[in-house]
């Protein structure tokens, strides 16, 4: 289950408000730092773990990876406000890993077995002994059992039992990583294969115990607002609903202005060029210069796509994310401007942080991390008025948000310049069904294709930085969706100055490659 109330995201949720809180109010960082976590784990007796010393240990290693800061070496001494000057800063990038665990939070969860249940009759059919390959079953005192040493984990006595008596035990992490990446150390704590990891974030949200946390940059970019930089809030569509189902878009751009943004502008008006940029690109290269086209718009799918597919690389597309063409055209709008990119993705702070990238992009935070900012100032929407939303995007730029709409909103594109075009498309959602996908296009059989990969199960409404869960974020996403006056990618009103793109604007062909 998503982003159900739960001990993990109430947590994350205080960590967030505080580290924010610390950040508009300034003051002695070190001696505050130390405080904070009596002050969110405020009892003298553990609610959750073994002892109220371990929780406050792992909350304060929270509020450091929220600062941007790096996890402690435990085997040595050090204070929780250590190199607490390096982030108090209004300029810093993320520096990796990206993605951390917090060892002594790690249950150690048991490796992926099969394992017997109550449920277990001791029927006569024994379905579940005839059916192993490797005799690892047996019936004893009116029981199955299964010898693990002889065990090869092929699920086959699972699936034969009728009465559903087995079950596979997987660690969440793990089956939540679609790239493999996670496995285990001397001790059977989690431990990330960064050389896998594409920082989807899965693991982030599927981890019962918060053991595994990002990076943030929440509290660089109050010190930035704070500074007087003129900062410009950027939203990606999966926004609508996040913050409660009647809260309005008028009422989100009222509540940023408060916590100190200048201006905020849509993502989807980003998505609107990449549509048509990626529509132009498939149209002149597939199948004339290559068999198929991979979407470009998902970092941590195009990413693993490169890392495991690496001959498949001049196949994905070439243009920006709609974060990246977003962020350009603000920057060439307003020179002086920093952009913040907030959306639901964990990936996208790696992204921003790659040397291309970092002069469009200064800072990446998830709408948690907005949350803490909203609950830092006390932000009541209730009691925020609201105003007229300008719809400025286009209803196939907002559904880049779900799984299948990039395709779909290429293919609108396609459609309108060349009606009578066949457009073959096909979409994966989550890093497993995008490998499936690479491996059956690598056989031939995806030849003429626009490939879709999304990282998260859902798409970017269920990314690792929502705080609804994804039904509901569809189900509001698809009334936005409804509500918005232009039907196609190519109706955007951002077409007729998409100059602004370019270093020069003479050159330009529509939209920059990165």
């Amino acid at each position: 289950m998503r982003n159900i109330k739960c001990g993990v995201t109430d947590m994350r949720k205080r960590v967030f408000a505080e580290v924010a809180r610390l950040a508009y109010e300034g003051g002695d960082y070190y001696t505050r730092m130390e405080k904070l976590p009596y002050e969110i784990v405020p009892s003298d007796e553990a609610a959750s773990r073994d002892s109220i010393f371990l929780e406050r240990a792992i909350v304060g290693e929270r509020i450091r990876l929220a600062m941007g800061l790096p996890l402690r070496d435990m085997s040595e001494h050090n204070l929780l406000s250590d190199g607490v000057e390096e982030s108090a800063i209004a300029e810093k990038y993320y520096d990796p890993p990206l993605v951390n665990v917090i060892k002594f939070a790690c249950n150690g969860c048991p490796t992926t077995h099969y394992e017997v249940t109550n449920a277990c009759q001791g029927c006569l059919a024994q379905h579940c002994v005839n059916n192993c390959p490797k005799d690892a079953v047996s019936i004893s005192r009116g029981k199955a059992s299964i010898d693990q040493s002889k065990c090869i984990k092929c699920g086959k006595c699972k699936t034969a039992c009728s009465y559903q008596a087995i079950i596979k035990f997987e660690r969440p992490c793990q089956e939540a990583c679609g790239m493999d990446a996670i496995g285990q150390d001397e001790h059977g704590r989690a431990h990330i294969d960064y050389d896998k990891c594409v920082s989807c974030g899965q693991c982030l949200v599927n981890c019962p115990f918060g053991a595994i946390v990002d990076k943030g940059q929440l509290f660089q970019l109050i010190h930035s607002i704070k500074r007087g930089d003129q900062v410009i809030a950027i939203i990606a569509p999966a926004f609508w609903g996040q913050f409660g189902e009647k809260v309005t878009p008028g009422q989100i751009v009222q509540a940023m202005q408060i916590l100190g943004f200048e201006a905020v502008e849509e993502v989807a008006i980003g998505a609107d060029l990449c549509a048509v940029e990626e529509a132009d690109e498939f149209m002149s290269h597939v199948p004339q210069k290559q068999p198929f086209m991979a979407t470009s718009c998902c970092p941590a799918w195009s990413v693993m796509a490169k890392k495991e597919f690496p001959g498949f690389a001049p196949y994905i597309s070439m243009t920006m994310t709609p974060m990246v063409l977003t962020a350009r055209l603000m920057k060439r709008r307003y020179p002086r401007c920093k952009v913040a990119f907030i959306g639901p993705c964990a990936a996208k702070k790696l992204e921003a942080s790659r040397r291309t990238i970092r002069s469009n992009v200064d800072f990446v935070l998830t709408f948690e991390e907005l949350r803490g900012m909203f609950e830092a100032k006390h932000i009541d929407f209730g009691q925020i008025k609201d105003i007229p939303a300008n719809y400025e995007a286009s209803a196939p730029g907002v559904g880049f948000a779900a799984s299948g709409g990039v395709a779909k909103a290429v293919e609108e594109v396609i459609h309108r310049v060349k009606p009578d075009k066949e457009v073959k498309t096909v979409y994966a959602e989550g890093l497993r069904e995008c490998r499936q996908m690479l491996r059956i296009a690598r056989a031939g059989k995806y030849d003429g294709y626009l490939l879709e990969g999304m990282a998260c199960p859902g798409g970017c409404i269920a990314g690792p930085g929502t705080v609804q869960p994804p039904e509901k974020s569809k189900r509001v996403l698809e009334q936005y969706k409804a509500a918005a006056p232009k039907a196609n990618p190519l109706d955007s009103d951002y077409m007729s100055d998409i100059h602004l793109l370019h270093e020069d604007s003479e050159e330009w062909d529509r939209v920059s490659h990165h």
